[in-house]
């Protein structure tokens, strides 16, 4: 390194260089007497009197790293007459071979290869007593051989700068450490040389939220809610020594914003030692405050993680813990809930799937399979329903239970569900074009209530038809129970056009719910979908139960219900021959399930109607 000599030398990283807590040593390299006489510099007088009378202890070193003279400033601060320092190996002094990087520092400044060195270093003045000091090695300027070497001492700004740290790491409410230290506690734990020199080398943490806080807050104000965490934070303290009175070690305690807490436990030894922690921290807890002449209960929710410290990062295991606290909050609050890897795989494919859904429409990640709708009398395929399936990237191919209900919360089961209906539509057409001697089949779609609230359904459903060539007639949009039964306004209004139109609506699940019969004579509706929980009802065979009559006087009276409101009826999860018998004794119209068909390709639908082209259903 080089630099300038006129004026101060910028400060690099040697100016932070290695701080030891030992007092300087006595070099054991060479004793000094074995030195040559330091050499002997002319000095101004000037320069001279300034030197003895600076208030800096100040000592000139020779190239050797000899003291050739000291003021008494120094002599002081070391503790011995300055004469006595003349000749002595001023690193020795100031411990400067303490550590490899400063020694070689300070060589190349005696050399005159480097400017400046600046280090700080703890020593003991004569009393004994601890003190800092910075030291300071530059050349002497003006060509003079040597380097002047200066101490400060700067324990003031020490004593300062660890209390302005300890204000800027520390909660004020509470006194404990906040999140800034937190998190730097942990990221020191987690580094490979804290736990690989021994130690368990796991890592454990409870993540502490308040049940009820708020409502002291809110009730009773700031500052019994003040008065309160610093009451919490007490007992959490009490819970982590006595945790650690046995191991040597107590938990960190740390408050990381709000009501919530964090208990770190270093070298943890599994789950048990966690367990037990947060049972502690539960009890602790969950026993009333008196603050401010109130007396307070409230409870807390845990969150709690353990796991090897290899392969960890702070942000993984504080997003582990959160997460396992919203487990705790959901399963109930005032509980403990342990990390479950499964659990959280399940959260994290939810979110995966949640946050792809619109780029996947775009993508084309979408297929239709399509399941047969069979008269029951005939056996004659008459309409099919689309069932949309997810051919993920990375999952694979998703029915809609994984993804549905996420479409419906942030809205893109709209254009999802536009999507469906379109491609729906022109496979239906291209069925009818490519059997034009069969009778058409129909095809029915599902349709969620937030298509009908958040789009103008009955509009894209004429362009559709319009721009696929598709009669009316021939589709069918199903919506569930609960969905039809409830509407009004704007959603009934719709329905009400789409009839007018000429498609069909049929109510999906019919039977789950409480259903308004007058209401539903009044709805628009042309279809009822038995839901398939009374068509396995009918399943006796192999089951070694006796048929129960009334599954079937349930059955028949929908039947017939629906019926008489001119209706037809459709009979979903139709799994075998008896339950297809049984159904059309009673006077279903259509069934639907894997006795027919489970849900097949386009193609598989085409080789379907062209064997029942020629006879062979």
């Amino acid at each position: 390194m080089s630099g300038t000599s006129e004026g101060p030398a910028p400060a690099t990283d040697l100016d932070r260089a290695a701080v030891t807590d030992s007092d300087f040593n006595t070099s054991s390299r060479t004793d000094p007497q074995a030195y040559p006489e330091p050499t002997a510099y002319p000095e101004p007088t000037a320069y001279r009197s300034a030197f003895v009378a600076a208030p800096l202890a100040m000592a000139v070193v020779d190239r050797e790293g000899l003291v050739v003279s000291a003021n008494g400033t120094c002599g002081e601060l070391l503790g011995c007459p300055s004469d006595a320092l003349v000749g002595r190996i001023a690193a020795d002094l100031v411990d400067l071979a303490s550590d490899a990087r400063t020694w070689h520092a300070y060589r190349e400044v005696l050399r005159g290869r480097q400017a400046r060195l600046r280090c700080t270093r703890r020593m003991k003045n004569p009393d004994g007593q601890s003190l800092w000091v910075q030291v300071t090695v530059a050349p002497l300027g003006s060509g003079e051989p040597g380097v002047l070497l200066s101490i400060a001492d700067v324990s003031s700004q020490r004593e300062l700068q660890a209390r302005l740290r300890h204000l800027q790491m520390h909660d004020p409410v509470t006194r404990l450490p906040n999140r800034t230290l937190f998190f730097e506690r942990l990221s020191a734990a987690l580094e490979p040389e804290a736990y690989e020199q021994g130690g368990t080398g796991r890592i454990g943490l409870c993540y502490l939220d308040l049940d009820g806080f708020k409502a002291v807050n809110d009730t009773l104000g700031h500052r019994v809610g003040d008065r309160l965490l610093a009451a919490v934070a007490e007992r959490l303290t009490r819970c982590a020594d006595e945790a650690g009175f046995a191991r040597g070690s107590a938990p960190l305690v740390a408050r990381l914003g709000g009501d919530e807490f964090a208990l770190l436990v270093e070298d943890s030894t599994g789950t048990d030692q966690l367990a037990d922690l947060a049972e502690a921290v539960l009890k602790a807890v969950q026993s009333p405050f008196d603050i401010a002449g109130h007396r307070l209960s409230v409870s807390a929710s845990i969150g709690v993680v353990e796991r090897h410290a290899a392969g960890t990062t702070p942000t993984a295991l504080v997003q582990a813990a959160d997460t396992t606290l919203y487990w705790a909050k959901a399963d109930g609050k005032s509980r403990w809930t342990l990390f479950d890897p499964e659990r959280n795989a399940h959260r994290m494919t939810r979110q995966a799937l949640a946050s792809t859904l619109r780029p996947a429409i775009e993508r084309g990640e979408f297929v239709l399979e399509y399941q047969p709708l069979v008269g029951m009398e005939d056996g004659r395929l008459r309409g099919v329903e689309a069932l949309v399936r997810w051919n993920h990237p990375q999952f694979g191919m998703l029915t809609p239970n994984r993804f549905i209900a996420l479409a419906e919360e942030d809205g893109s089961i709209v254009p999802l569900g536009r999507w469906v209906l379109a491609t729906a539509c022109r496979q239906a057409r291209q069925w009818q074009l490519d059997h034009p001697g069969e009778p058409p089949i129909f095809v029915s779609v599902n349709v969620a209530v937030r298509q009908v609230w958040d789009s103008d359904l009955v509009a894209d459903v004429a362009d559709i038809l319009a721009e696929t060539g598709l009669a009316p007639g021939l589709l069918q949009l199903e919506l569930t129970e609960s969905a039809v039964m409830g509407s009004a306004g704007r959603p009934l209004q719709a329905l009400q056009a789409l009839s007018d139109m000429g498609v069909h609506i049929a109510i999906d699940d019919f039977g789950t719910g409480y259903s308004n019969l007058a209401y539903l004579s009044r709805l628009p509706v042309a279809v009822l979908k038995l839901d398939g929980s009374f068509v396995r009802g009918f399943q006796y065979e192999g089951t070694g139960a006796p048929p129960n009559p009334a599954d079937e006087v349930v059955v028949e009276a929908m039947i017939q219900l629906a019926h008489r409101l001119g209706l037809t009826v459709t009979a979903e999860c139709v799994e075998t021959s008896a339950q297809a018998s049984r159904l059309r004794r009673i006077g279903c119209d259509t069934g639907q399930g894997w006795l027919y068909s489970r849900p097949v390709a386009p193609d598989r639908i085409s080789e379907l109607m062209a064997r029942q082209a020629v006879g062979n259903p």
